[in-house]
C-alpha cells in the first residue's frame, strides 16, 4: 500500500485545519509535540485568526485544555522568512495583548505555547526540534528565581513555577529531518517534510491527517486554490533565498528591500524597522513607497 500524498502543512494550516470537524489532525499533532493529551476547545476569534485578500500568514491560534486540565492557547505558525525568530516573538506578544481583557488580572492570562515549523535552516544548530522557557539565573550566586508562596496562592494551580508564567517555544525545522524515524512524533515530523503518511504509522491524528489533507480528496475550487498556493511559495522561495543571503549575509540592497517590506508586514513600525535593518528612516520610506 502506497502512502498517501498530502496537501503542504502551511496551506492546511491557512484553510482545513480551522474547520472544527478537523480539528483532532492538531490535536493528533500537538498531543505528540507536547507529550499530553491535547483538546482543541475553540478557534480564538482575534486578528491572527481573520484571513484577508492579501493576507500570507499561516498561523492559527486556538484555546485548548491539556491532559492535565490546563487551558491553555497555543499558536501554531507555519513561516519562511529569514527573520522568523522576531516573527516568533511577534506573534506571541500579539496573542498576549489580544487576549488579556481589559481589567482583567495580568495573572488571569493563559499559558501561551508558541509551536514554530520551518522549512529553512533557522540559526545554527544541530536537532531538528528545539524547546524553549524563560528562567531568570542569579548573576552572583546562578540560582533559579522561584514563585514565592503568596505569588502561588493567587496564580492558578498549572502556574507553579517562574518558566509557566511566561511562553513556551516550539521550534521544528523540518529541513534539519534525515527521515530516520525514532517515534510517533517523528511520524508526525515525516509527514510535515514529505507531506504523506506511511500505512504503518500510529502517530495521534496522522491516520485522519491521510484522510483529510489527502491531495485527491480536494474540492476544484480547494484544488484551485492549493494550485496558487504552491506557485506562491515558489516565488517566496526564491525571495526568502534572496532576502536571506544578500540582506542577512552581504547585506546588498535588494535583501534589505525585502527584509523591510517583510517587517512592514508584520506592522512593525518605520523607526523599528530601520533600526532592526540598519538603515535611516527614510530610506524605510522610501522602500515602502507604492
Amino acid at each position: 500500500m502506497q502512502p498517501k500524498k498530502l496537501v503542504q502543512f502551511d496551506w492546511a494550516i491557512k484553510t482545513l485545519l480551522r474547520r472544527k470537524a478537523n480539528f483532532p489532525i492538531l490535536e493528533g499533532f500537538l498531543s505528540e509535540l507536547l507529550g499530553t493529551d491535547v483538546t482543541i476547545q475553540s478557534l480564538l476569534e482575534s486578528e491572527s485568526n481573520k484571513q484577508h485578500a492579501k493576507d500570507k500568514s499561516n498561523r492559527v491560534d486556538v484555546f485548548a485544555k491539556l491532559g492535565n486540565g490546563e487551558q491553555v492557547i497555543i499558536e501554531v505558525q507555519c513561516e519562511r522568512q529569514w527573520d522568523f525568530l522576531s516573527r516568533m516573538l511577534y506573534g506571541v506578544s500579539k496573542v498576549v495583548v489580544e487576549h488579556l481583557q481589559e481589567g482583567e488580572p495580568y495573572g488571569s492570562l493563559p499559558r501561551v505555547i508558541s509551536v514554530n515549523i520551518v522549512y529553512f535552516d533557522l540559526g545554527h544548530g544541530e536537532d531538528y526540534i528545539y524547546h524553549g522557557t524563560t528562567d531568570f539565573k542569579g548573576v552572583h550566586k546562578k540560582d533559579l528565581l522561584e514563585l514565592s508562596a503568596k505569588e502561588k496562592e493567587h496564580y492558578p494551580a498549572n502556574i507553579d513555577k517562574v518558566a509557566h508564567v511566561f511562553p513556551e517555544y516550539y521550534v521544528l525545522k523540518v529541513s534539519g529531518f534525515d527521515l530516520k524515524i525514532k517515534d510517533t512524533l517523528d511520524e508526525w515530523v515525516y509527514a510535515l517534510k514529505e507531506s504523506e503518511v506511511k500505512p504503518e504509522f500510529k502517530a495521534r491524528g496522522i491516520h485522519e491527517a491521510s484522510r483529510t489533507l489527502a491531495l485527491l480528496n480536494l474540492s476544484e475550487e480547494e484544488r484551485f486554490a492549493y494550485d496558487r498556493h504552491i506557485g506562491d511559495l515558489r516565488i517566496s522561495r526564491s525571495t526568502l533565498e534572496s532576502s536571506f543571503s544578500e540582506g542577512k549575509a552581504e547585506g546588498k540592497a535588494e535583501g534589505k528591500a525585502e527584509a523591510v517590506l517583510n517587517m512592514h508586514q508584520l506592522g512593525l513600525s518605520t523607526a523599528e524597522i530601520a533600526k532592526f535593518i540598519n538603515l535611516s528612516q527614510d530610506q524605510v520610506e522610501k522602500i515602502l513607497k507604492p
